[in-house]
């Protein structure tokens, strides 16, 4: 927000006078927040810090003792620096006190060897640091409209991440109190470099204060959490701590806070959000992979098996996860399903590691729960195939009777069917078969004939059996069956016909579902 005293330097009207800095050079770069021309010998009594004095020198004290004594005030009180226009009191230099005393002190000295009026040194350096102040509060306004509006939206962490990042031109990142990263922005620069070895890095950033810099890392720290409960920090990381760059990263803090209140847990988020990278190819699988390390799941060199619960229960399958000593992504896939992409560090654990994590589950959220498993597979790239085979196969599920977990191989000839339930050809294979069938019970609903076919079929075509089963005399049954072969033009006695009749019930069925 202030100009510093070489910018100051710089400016035309002080250039205008042809400064000379004549010691305390360590020193330029101090904050110049206001000038103050004076002709007073005490001016120091009179000052708050951070002004540079300009004077003709006129009023200087005659002593080398009055002079250091008039050159440590001004340094103690902490002005900035100190120019004197050359030709009024002096005409070639500044008397070799001043400038001794200045050099120790790593004060400001400077000589104007040509006259230029105070006054418009004062407006530029005056116009300047109004200018940046009014810059700052645009900036702060910016600030405060960008995370409002992300807050109305319901902006997850990583939108509400890369927008501070975006602002501060910095990388930044959201850890939770473990250290796990639950999302990062690196600003252009490389997620690997950044994220390397995270935890260590971490907790060795330990600043002052809620909100600190840390020098020694160069990260801008903050505190994440509400209702007097923490759950995270964000770090920023800046050179040091300018008053925008703690604006921004607690605004942006509050928004994350805020966020979590509405939504839920920021680390469950994380969760998802990787999933249905995965799933959806919205995000590189290297970069899914080096999220989920800084996560504290790790996806390379290990073997991942695909997992599809259903109904949705993911809140209880990280906890099963957790008590079952396992690793992996956990997250609802949408309201009927959740899903977990199990992280073993080898094949020979997956039994042994699905059977504990299914029981588990269903000691947690009751019996009837579908834990579905798709093919395990050995690089994060082969981690789609083994969710969506999972998904297919919760997919096709009918009914319970699994204790464990289900396969592919598990779901028979109807989970299959369910598979193909979109195909056209199983379609009209349908209607070719059970058409005509069909459209006779929509005219004659009290008869519903396909109903008498399907437990014929269902009792092996065995007419006394059906007939009991359906609660019907023989004649009766025997009537229907006479009528339903006429109506589909088949031979209800003919093996091959019954099992192409059967096979289209059953798709009948997954069409329907």
């Amino acid at each position: 927000m202030f100009p510093t005293v070489r910018e100051v330097l710089a400016l035309d009207p002080v250039r205008n006078g042809a400064p000379r800095v004549v010691a305390g050079e360590r020193g330029l770069d101090q904050v110049v927040r206001w000038v103050h021309s004076s002709e007073v010998p005490d001016i120091a009594t009179l000052l708050r810090g951070g002004e540079l004095v300009l004077s003709t020198g006129i009023g200087l004290p005659p002593d080398d003792a009055g002079l250091r004594r008039f050159i440590t005030d001004l340094a103690e009180v902490g002005a900035c620096g100190l120019a004197v226009e050359m030709g009024r009191r002096y005409s070639g230099r500044l008397p070799a006190v001043m400038v001794r005393t200045a050099d120790e002190l790593g004060f400001p000295l400077v000589e104007l060897h040509r006259g230029t009026p105070f006054v418009l040194i004062t407006e530029a350096v005056h116009s300047m640091i109004i200018d940046a102040q009014l810059a700052e509060l645009r900036a702060t306004e910016e600030i405060h409209q960008r995370f409002t509006d992300l807050s109305v939206e319901g902006a997850g962490a990583a939108e509400v991440v890369a927008q501070a990042a975006a602002l501060a031109g910095a990388p930044v990142v959201l850890e939770n109190l473990f250290r796990q990263v639950l999302a990062y922005d690196a600003a252009g620069g490389s997620a690997e470099l950044l994220l390397a070895n995270w935890e260590d890095h971490s907790r060795r950033v330990r600043p002052a204060g809620r909100t600190g810099h840390d020098p020694e890392s160069g990260w801008l720290v903050t505190a994440v959490g509400a209702r007097g409960e923490d759950w995270g920090r964000l770090l920023m990381r800046v050179p040091a701590a300018e008053a925008r760059h703690v604006i921004l990263i607690e605004r942006a803090a509050s928004t994350l806070a805020l966020g979590r209140l509405i939504r839920g847990d920021e680390e469950a988020q994380t969760h998802r959000t990787l999933l249905a990278a995965l799933l959806g190819h919205t995000t590189p699988v290297d970069e899914v992979v080096l999220r989920s390390r800084a996560l504290g799941v790790h996806l390379d060199r290990r073997h991942l098996v695909g997992i599809v619960i259903r109904p949705s229960l993911a809140t209880e399958a990280a906890q099963a996860l957790r008590d079952s000593a396992l690793k992996g992504l956990v997250g609802a896939l949408d309201e009927s399903s959740a899903g977990v992409l199990l992280a073993l560090r080898s094949a020979d654990e997956e039994p042994a590691s699905l059977t504990r994590f299914a029981a588990r589950l269903r000691a947690i959220a009751g019996d009837d729960v579908v834990v579905a498993v798709g093919e395990g597979v050995s690089t994060p790239r082969e981690a789609r195939r083994s969710l969506v085979e999972a998904s297919q196969v919760a997919s096709a599920v009918r009914g319970g009777g699994f204790a464990g977990v289900v396969r592919l191989t598990d779901i028979g000839l109807s989970g299959l069917l369910y598979l193909l339930r979109d195909e056209p050809r199983l379609q009209t294979f349908v209607e070719r078969e059970l058409g005509s069938l069909l459209a006779y019970d929509a005219r004659h609903p009290r008869e519903q004939l396909l109903g008498v076919l399907r437990v014929y079929l269902e009792c092996g075509r065995n007419k006394s059996a059906a007939a009991e089963h359906s609660h019907l005399s023989r004649p009766a049954f025997y009537e229907r069956l006479a009528r339903i072969r006429k109506i589909i033009g088949a031979d209800l006695d003919d093996v091959s016909v019954c099992l192409s009749l059967h096979v289209a019930l059953l798709a009948l069925d997954a069409l329907r579902s």
